[in-house]
């Protein structure tokens, strides 16, 4: 005898899944793993670059404060070497008016005396007088003969009287070796 159950059997069925939507669901899990792997790699990766591009800013800042040092080292070495070289240049203009004086009144001879000598930048002027006229010629040589004084050109000689004597009143001048 057959028996035919028309009644709903208490098993349920399996689900089952076809084999395209299984395929489908592995590649989007598989997808999502290798992106959520990716973006950690990324993030790694920036987080290093950021780390390097701070330190090399801070590198760079330090740099920039040794530069400044360094600039300012040079501006200060620069000011000092000028300064060296004024007070050499003083130095050597120091010199001059002693020169001017001990070579003028050494060459002076007997009978020739100055009343004024005026320095202006290394051009000279002097006035004074003298007994005779070949006293004065021989100061004007001497003048000439000297090795610090260029120039030298009288420009006044007149005879003057001065209570009995006869003398003679002059002006030259001449410019400075330096």
């Amino acid at each position: 005898m057959i028996r035919i159950n028309l009644l709903p059997s208490g098993r349920k069925k399996a689900l089952i899944l076809p084999p395209s939507l299984l395929y489908g669901i592995l590649a989007a899990l598989i997808s999502l793993i290798i992106i959520i792997v990716f973006t950690v790699y990324l993030g790694r990766q920036v987080s290093a670059k950021e780390r390097d591009i701070t330190a090399k800013e801070q590198k760079l800042s330090a740099l920039q404060a040794k530069l400044k040092e360094v600039q300012n080292y040079e501006r200060n070495n620069e000011e000092v070497r000028q300064k060296t070289q004024i007070i050499e240049q003083l130095k050597k203009k120091q010199i001059v008016p002693l020169r001017l004086l001990d070579e003028a009144s050494e060459m002076l001879p007997k009978g020739v005396w100055l009343t004024n000598l005026t320095d202006r930048l290394g051009a000279v002027s002097i006035e004074g007088y003298a007994f005779t006229n070949s006293d004065l010629v021989t100061y004007v040589q001497n003048l000439k003969n000297s090795k610090y004084f260029t120039n030298v050109m009288l420009i006044e000689s007149r005879q003057a009287e001065v209570g009995n004597f006869s003398i003679y009143k002059f002006k030259l001048t001449f410019n400075i070796k330096v």
